[in-house]
């Protein structure tokens, strides 16, 4: 089963070894509302959601994908959203490349 939203947030934001308050302060919300969506009770909003993806030096479409149960994060993406050395408009732009790219479906590989 895949993690949930809030707990993905929360792992990344435990990896980062940031408290809860401290993160909440840089994300701009209150730490029982942080507290609320890492738990599962609140869905937070698409403003919100892009505020904790960068500050966990991310982004919100990968957060979202790495919670979604139908399909696993690709390697690639997950390097991407890792990578300290990319700046957050970075991260997205490749990873909309890469997705633009797997979404056509067309290989150039030999014999595909």
């Amino acid at each position: 089963m895949s993690p949930t939203l809030g707990e993905i947030i929360r792992n990344r934001r435990e990896l980062a070894e940031l408290p809860l308050r401290q993160f909440a302060s840089m994300v701009g919300i209150s730490g029982p509302y942080l507290s609320q969506i890492e738990r599962g009770l609140r869905a937070p909003s698409d403003r919100v959601l892009d505020g904790i993806a960068r500050s966990l030096r991310t982004t919100a479409d990968v957060l979202r994908r790495e919670s979604a149960p139908e399909e696993a994060t690709p390697a690639v993406l997950a390097a991407i959203a890792d990578d300290p050395r990319l700046t957050a408009s970075q991260r997205r732009a490749l990873a909309e490349v890469y997705l633009a790219f797997v979404a056509t479906g067309h290989t150039d590989r030999p014999g595909s």
